[in-house]
């Protein structure tokens, strides 16, 4: 069943430290001396509820990614900080990356039930398998588990937890001071998992948050993470180059749905999107050159053999890319690989070139112009069939988000593409999904137990 497409796009905005472009902290527009400073994270969630947006995304990984002497790394453990976003916000959402490798469910499951009623429902889990051999280095591991096997622990982790959201009914809380009942303990249920990578009796020790459980996102588009993005996924965030990617990208993933019993409407695809806004054209492109003649190619050199799973140290700047692995022989992002190999293929790109392309988004889509042009991009993907909405990555930060908020979203407000008011309280309600009924109610109900 395909549902009616939405009159309306949504829109994230992904905030990392400085900006998204690799040499953002070395430009005079950036703060980089404030990435652990609480207060430059809530005026950012400020100006991006100022601008309406559906929600903000903090990314972890689980290691210091990068080459810490030439960029602005390292910095806050998301939830912690959404947390705090939460109290100097009101509206806006708050999507935090958690890795299903390296963590526990009942952890994970508790911290967002924390989150979700810390912020009146507006919580969301980027889920991700990590993919990187420095993450497994810090737990212990001298590898990476398989890329399959990181999937088959990723679903078992998501039925787990989504358990233990439901241990609790709505109304399991009853407050009868008279009788000195504080909760109904029929309704509070142990979920009592044995599976082949945890086993958890449960309950969880929070009771059920106001969205149900956070809004669920992904950002894998291997075909694995495709397919657990089909059966679980709400939202997904995505890399592509080109609208024609785009558009095959969004039809593969749709048609995928059926399978589990979902329709189109209920998983929204969110393309990233590097805007580099100038008020002419020119202007955009003087600054994108700004940033591209501040990147040190040390710093992209290893950015992109990461990418692809090869040690280019040392080969010449200005020669091509060497021959690759196959992307069966990579265990790391796998998606991520075949859009820098293909990207490098399909434009005869040098090393230099493809870390300059590479700058801004990290494979995700950059687009140097004015407010007018940004907003015709997004407005054709989205009329195109290759978006539901976008993951906005501002290169640099602070300006780049206020860029966007006070030039792009009112044309975009005056086109009826984007609300003009928040219309819903809680992250599910900004994105039109469903709060998900309780499973285990269901399930009991369904075996003749009370509902």
């Amino acid at each position: 069943m395909t549902a009616t497409r939405p009159d309306q796009l949504h829109l994230n905005a992904f905030l990392m430290n400085a900006g998204h472009h690799d040499a953002a902290w070395r430009h005079p527009r950036t703060q980089p001396e404030r990435v652990t400073d609480l207060r430059y994270f809530q005026q950012l969630a400020q100006t991006a509820e100022r601008g309406l947006l559906d929600s903000v995304f903090l990314a972890d990984g689980l290691a210091l990614w990068g080459k810490v002497r030439h960029n602005a790394l390292g910095g806050f453990e998301p939830l912690t900080l959404l947390s705090a976003l939460a109290a100097v916000t009101e509206h806006v959402g708050l999507i935090a990356t958690v890795s299903t490798t390296f963590n526990e469910p009942f952890h994970t499951a508790r911290k967002f039930a924390s989150l979700d009623h810390i912020s009146g429902g507006r919580a969301g889990w980027n889920i991700v398998t990590s993919g990187t051999v420095n993450e497994a280095r810090n737990f212990g591991q001298d590898e990476h588990l398989e890329h399959r096997l990181r999937y088959e622990r990723a679903r078992e982790f998501v039925e787990v937890a989504t358990k233990l959201w439901d241990s609790w009914e709505d109304d399991a809380i009853v407050l009868d001071r008279e009788r000195g009942v504080y909760a109904d303990t029929d309704k509070v249920r142990e979920i009592n998992h044995h599976g082949e990578y945890f086993r958890v009796k449960g309950p969880l020790n929070v009771p059920r948050t106001p969205q149900g459980y956070p809004l669920l996102v992904q950002a894998g588009s291997s075909q694995d993470g495709k397919e657990f993005a089909a059966q679980y996924a709400e939202a997904v965030f995505t890399a592509q180059q080109t609208l024609a990617d785009g558009q095959s990208f969004y039809k593969d993933l749709k048609s995928r749905l059926h399978r589990y019993g979902r329709t189109e409407d209920q998983l929204l695809v969110l393309p990233g999107i590097a805007p580099v806004i100038g008020s002419t054209e020119a202007e955009a492109r003087a600054l994108e050159q700004e940033l591209t003649e501040l990147q040190v190619p040390e710093y992209g050199l290893a950015q992109v053999s990461g990418m692809l799973g090869t040690d280019l140290t040392g080969l010449p700047l200005d020669g091509p890319l060497p021959d690759l692995p196959e992307e069966r022989d990579i265990n790391g992002n796998k998606s991520r690989f075949t859009l820098v190999a293909e990207l490098a293929r399909r434009d005869g790109l040098t090393l230099r070139e493809l870390i300059a392309r590479l700058g801004a988004g990290r494979g995700h889509r950059v687009f140097a112009g004015t407010p007018e042009q940004t907003a015709d991009q997004l407005e054709e993907w989205f009329t195109q069939g290759a978006a539901d909405g976008f993951n906005i990555m501002p290169p640099h930060l602070p300006g780049g988000l206020e860029d966007f908020v006070d030039q792009v979203v009112p044309i975009l407000q005056r086109r009826g593409l984007f609300r003009t008011e928040y219309t819903g309280r809680t992250l599910r309600e900004h994105y039109g999904l469903a709060r998900p009924a309780n499973q285990l109610v269901t399930a009991a109900a369904a075996d003749g137990g009370p509902a």
